[in-house]
């Protein structure tokens, strides 16, 4: 149901919505010259009316209305549409400096238009007054989540924290592509291709990652485990020999491997290097790394253990081997 109204109040479908703007100005055109009377005559009787107060309404003017109002957000919508195409067309200004521009102008838009289908309805607009309060009552409780999020996406446009194409992990591990920012929810394609929509309050009030933010270097840790035994010097030479063969492991800053642990079964080291551009992908040069030094170790005789227990009995003679008949 909600589809339905959003698809009235802003139509998508460019051939749909100038058929429908025709369809409804000639409907509203035809009224106000009266070509419509034999309508009216049907519609706008006792038996299809009721009493509001001191109002009367009836099926005829209730239609009139709708339509009325329909039409005037529908021209709001393509208004609104033909301003999201030529601020795109903007392109010596930033995405996010657009997104601000939009929804500055389409906020002016739909409050214009809300105001004129006031004025057509009648309703004077001292008397919303009255309604002020509730109206504060229902933002506070049944639209709390909707105005946070409204809020929170304005703060991201004007912060500039978090943009179109950033790479960003969520504190619950979602990591993805920002692909749009909406008025509510923020569009975040993850790496199986995926698009979430994830609520701005999420990016204000919770940990978020933003691989992208300043620069989009991006730092690979690598684990590595050698047995006892071995030479850990050519180890840690063959690491870093490892890491600095990749093509996408950049020189500044420069790869390191320390020494860690004495492990249970091994001589644990870490590798850190960097790649220029974390989001062409940061699984691969790892993965590519691994296999180097895999090799490296094989034709140095390096063995990367397993883990294992030996285990000492102090006193071998209590041990009693039995045997039946």
């Amino acid at each position: 149901m909600s589809s339905f109204w959003m698809s009235i109040l802003k139509p998508r479908a460019y051939w749909a919505k100038w058929l429908v703007f025709l369809i409804m100005a000639t409907v509203l055109a035809l009224g106000a010259m009266g070509h419509l009377e034999f309508l009216k005559q049907y519609a706008d009787t006792e038996e299809l009316s009721f009493n509001l107060g001191d109002y009367r309404i009836s099926a005829y003017k209730a239609l009139k209305v709708v339509l009325t109002v329909v039409f005037i957000f529908w021209v709001a919508a393509i208004v609104s549409g033909i301003a999201e195409s030529r601020i795109g067309n903007f392109t010596k200004i930033r995405a996010s400096n657009r997104a601000i521009i939009l929804k500055f102008v389409q906020i002016v838009i739909y409050i214009v238009s809300f105001l004129f289908a006031l004025d057509f309805l009648g309703i004077n607009l001292t008397t919303l007054t009255i309604f002020s309060g509730a109206l504060g009552i229902g933002l506070g409780f049944g639209l709390q989540k909707i105005a946070s999020n409204f809020v929170s996406g304005i703060i991201l446009l004007l912060e500039k924290s978090v943009e179109e194409d950033d790479l960003v992990e969520m504190s619950d591990g979602t990591a993805g592509f920002v692909r749009k920012a909406y008025a509510r929810f923020t569009l975040v394609e993850t790496f199986d291709g995926k698009e979430m929509m994830i609520p701005n309050e999420d990016f204000i009030t919770n940990r978020l990652t933003n691989w992208t933010f300043s620069n989009p270097r991006g730092r690979i840790e690598i684990p590595i485990g050698v047995a006892y035994g071995s030479d850990i010097e050519k180890a840690q030479e063959l690491i870093l020999e490892a890491a600095c063969a990749h093509p996408r492991c950049i020189s500044d800053p420069a790869p390191k491997c320390f020494l860690r642990n004495f492990g249970d079964s091994s001589v644990d080291f870490i590798l850190h290097f960097w790649v220029e551009d974390v989001t062409v992908g940061r699984w691969e040069p790892q993965s590519q790394v691994m296999f180097e030094i895999w090799r490296k170790f094989k034709e140095c005789g390096i063995e990367i253990p397993f883990p294992q227990r030996d285990l000492h009995l102090k006193n071998p003679e209590t041990i009693k081997v039995t045997s039946d008949g």
